[in-house]
């Protein structure tokens, strides 16, 4: 491979303004790939935002048909990334090649989400409360509401998720398909998939004529604090660790005008196991949730972390069964060295705590990751010691044993926010245990029922999201079409001519959406 030194997207062009350049590694093997990338500068930092900022007004005034076509543009570009990128993003994440296929076509299958929402109209919100002018005491005016763009949109992108949740991944194509332009961070771990994917992007851009600063990338370690502060941006998704979450929600709090950060960062997902269906079938729901645990080195924001079930002889059996099969789940190469090192950590904290014991799995050592089951006491959990609360990202897990439903339900409510919560029972358990489900609902964004959080489907009905920390704004999702209200804003017309309405709005309703006039929904045109 010979050596190739890639440049930053800015304003539909290539730039390298700067001298200092960042190398993509072998994430298997440590090596130094010849593929070198130009950090950029401040003054690119600031030529990219406003690249964004200047295509914004163009962009999201084009109808909903032209920006859905963009993306289609984008995915039909990213299904043809062929097998040697599918070996490059390999060499990078240390993926295997079937992951990476089924991640091609989960980034480009949300493209087409987004597409098929644009066209539907829904995300528009339209609202029109027609004039009363007889109304008594006061005449009512003429007020008509429907969402815009926000603005340009820093995204950075994901470790664990080199296309599905990067440079177009879902918050690249919700901010394309609300009409915002895009300033992305590429992640350190894999910008050789993020420049192939970006230069993915810009073809399908020309292709479909939309301005040159729809889409734009930047390279190396502190631009993002850069970024975030630029006062072209207008909003932030993130998805990665607590620490970075947190830090990039303060800097964007502390700007002059301060904006949102979407932030997806931490959760343990707790899984809780009802008596009979660990009566029934603990040996399979052992070896399905070590299945789960380590699935993809456990290198999920959805990794089942905690494990909760009540004392019987039943769960004494089941915590035997698990243990086995820990034990027997092989080691994993993470996606960089770094990762490696934190869990490592993560590891050290868990063995040295003197309330946690340690079940099954290898000492920690070479290269990968090995698979780890400990048991805590519940009582770290009523205590709410962050250790117990901490996420370790990789192939571990953690069991709590509870003496009654009353100690359930208080370490439920110890429990900070999460993603998933995940419910194991028979129908009788189901119905017994249908108090949980408000306490449930308190604490996570999605609550499953027999089946295990790592799959994530992205579909409108999906949410990916949940109180703090698993995010930092527990009013949205970042997976499924629901994604878009993140950047979206309403604005109000009153009393305004009908031909200078957007189409949203007009009487003849163009558009052919539903819309709620005056309080009822209609599909009809207003006369």
């Amino acid at each position: 491979m010979s050596t190739v030194t890639g440049h930053n997207f800015i304003g539909g062009s290539r730039s390298a303004a700067g001298t200092v350049t960042v190398q993509s590694l072998d994430a298997s093997t440590g090596e130094a790939l010849p593929l070198h990338f130009y950090q950029a500068t401040p003054e690119e930092v600031d030529r990219a935002a406003y690249a964004a900022e200047e295509a914004f007004l163009p962009f999201r005034q084009l109808s909903p048909e032209r920006r859905a076509e963009f993306l289609d543009a984008i995915a039909d570009e990213i299904d043809q990334l062929g097998d040697d990128f599918v070996t490059l993003v390999c060499r990078e994440t240390a993926l295997p090649a079937a992951r990476i296929q089924g991640e091609r076509g989960r980034t480009s299958g949300q493209m087409r989400l987004f597409a098929k929402v644009l066209r539907r109209g829904d995300f528009l919100g339209a609202r029109i409360d027609l004039a009363l002018p007889d109304r008594k005491p006061l005449p009512r005016v003429d007020l008509r509401q429907y969402r815009i763009g926000v603005g340009p949109v820093a995204v950075f992108g994901a470790s664990n998720f080199p296309l599905a949740f990067s440079t177009a991944g879902g918050d690249t194509a919700a901010a394309f398909a609300a009409g915002c332009p895009v300033v992305f961070k590429a992640h350190s771990g894999h910008m050789a998939t993020a420049d192939q994917v970006g230069c993915a992007i810009i073809r399908a851009a020309e292709k479909t004529g939309m301005p040159k600063g729809v889409f734009n990338m930047i390279f190396g370690s502190g631009v993002g604090e850069l970024l975030v502060k630029h006062p072209a941006i207008q909003a932030v998704g993130f998805t990665g660790s607590l620490h970075g979450g947190n830090a990039l929600s303060k800097m964007a709090a502390e700007r002059e005008q301060p904006i949102p950060v979407f932030a997806e960062m931490s959760s343990i997902n707790p899984v809780i196991l009802l008596p009979q269906a660990l009566a029934s079938r603990s040996e399979a729901v052992a070896k399905d949730l070590s299945a789960s645990v380590t699935q993809g080195g456990g290198q999920f924001c959805t990794n089942p972390g905690l494990v909760i079930g009540l004392r019987s002889a039943q769960f004494s059996a089941f915590v035997e069964q698990l243990t086995r099969h820990m034990a027997e789940q092989a080691p994993h190469t993470l996606l960089n060295a770094g990762g490696l090192r934190n869990y490592a950590k993560g590891v050290e904290h868990l063995l040295s705590h003197p309330g946690i014991s340690h079940l099954a799995g290898h000492t920690q050592s070479g290269s990968q990751a090995q698979p780890q089951l400990f048991k805590a006491d519940v009582s770290l959990l009523l205590d709410k010691d962050p250790l117990l609360q901490e996420e370790v990202f990789g192939p571990t897990t953690i069991l709590i044993e509870v003496e009654s439903d009353a100690q359930l339900k208080a370490a439920l409510l110890a429990l900070r926010g999460q993603l998933t919560a995940t419910l194991i029972g028979e129908p009788d358990d189901l119905a017994q245990y249908q108090w949980l489900v408000p306490i449930l609902e308190q604490k996570v964004g999605r609550i499953l029922v027999n089946g295990y959080p790592t799959g994530v489907e992205v579909c409108d009905a999906m949410v990916h999201g949940g109180p703090y920390p698993a995010t930092s704004d527990s009013r949205g999702t970042s997976v499924g079409s629901l994604a878009i209200d993140r950047f979206l804003r309403p604005v109000c017309y009153q009393n305004y001519p009908d031909a200078q309405l957007p189409e949203a709005l007009q009487n003849s309703n163009p558009l052919g959406l539903k819309r709620l006039v005056n309080g009822e929904w209609s599909s009809q045109a207003i006369r």
